[in-house]
């Protein structure tokens, strides 16, 4: 029977579980595939308390979204205004204003809580 996972063993063990059923040839719409949707939410929820995983740091998530999205330096340039504005910010030396961070969030799709981070 499953249940909420509250113990480091009990974590371990629904990863084993995880990897057997993983391991079988599942049909969906089968016990097996219920049960490793169910243990798989159950171990997200787990790892949420206890691996949390933090917000990037913005100019990192800027770089890391521009070679996602195969954007050069000039075409981030005329997202933000102009060439020396966005070599000051990549650099640390500028703070990203608002109005910067809304077109980030609309062009590069970066969440904007990612970006109002301190940096």
């Amino acid at each position: 029977m499953l249940k909420p996972i509250k113990t480091e063993k009990e974590y371990t063990d629904a990863l084993g579980r995880v990897y057997d059923l993983m391991q079988g040839n599942i049909t969906e719409a089968s016990p097996e595939s219920d049960e490793l949707e169910i243990l798989s939410i159950l171990i997200k929820e787990y790892e949420l308390v206890h691996y949390p995983v933090g917000h990037p740091n913005p100019l990192e998530a800027i770089k890391f979204r521009m070679e996602q999205m195969n954007l050069s330096e000039t075409e981030l340039s005329n997202i933000l205004g102009n060439r020396s504005r966005k070599s000051e910010i990549l650099s640390g030396k500028r703070k990203l204003s608002l109005s910067m961070i809304r077109k980030l969030t609309e062009i590069l799709k970066i969440p904007a809580e990612v970006l109002i981070q301190a940096y």
